[in-house]
């Protein structure tokens, strides 16, 4: 998995300490909005949505957009924020300790065929919020019910009601 290159000039600073990094995940819809895409990462096997980091000056909306595209090879609408999270403390194969606050966007699939479009995963495909991968992170888990209330509470009108990202 490609780090990107700001990151690598603070790791020559800091080696593998705790690093808080902003990051971006969607929850994809199909255009039916029956089944959600997820990818099954190359790093750990785990299945998740699709995320990513935030590149400094980036803007997290077409962040994500350009993530999805970069690794799933789908143009998507995006919906609006479903949740705004912190993750746990990570510590990759490498040894590099992070961790994340997390925007995770509710998006709709507009245009493409869903498939391995680079080197992060293994696998990408739709799957029903009834029958989740085994795998699946409890990150994206979160994410998931997250977006499905969200979505649940923008087409009864109530959006903002709950602002359901706020709870833990």
């Amino acid at each position: 998995m490609a780090i990107p290159d700001f990151i690598l000039e603070l790791r020559e600073h800091i080696g593998h300490r705790m690093l808080w990094l902003p990051s971006v995940s969607a929850v994809v819809f199909d255009h039916s909005e029956q089944n959600i895409l997820l990818a099954q990462r190359a790093d750990n096997g785990a299945w998740a949505v699709i995320s990513g980091v935030l590149e400094p000056g980036e803007h997290p909306g077409p962040a994500i957009q350009r993530e999805i595209k970069e690794e799933a090879g789908i143009d998507v609408a995006l919906l609006g924020l479903s949740s705004v999270d912190v993750s746990p403390e990570v510590v990759h194969a490498n040894g590099d300790q992070c961790q994340y606050l997390d925007l995770c966007f509710a998006a709709r699939a507009v245009g493409g065929v869903p498939h391995l479009a680079d080197d992060e995963n293994i696998a990408i495909d739709w799957f029903s919020p009834l029958n989740l991968p085994a795998g699946l992170t409890d990150t994206s888990r979160r994410r998931i019910e997250r977006a499905i209330t969200h979505r649940k509470q923008q087409a009864a009108g109530l959006e903002n009601a709950g602002a359901p990202w706020f709870r833990r």
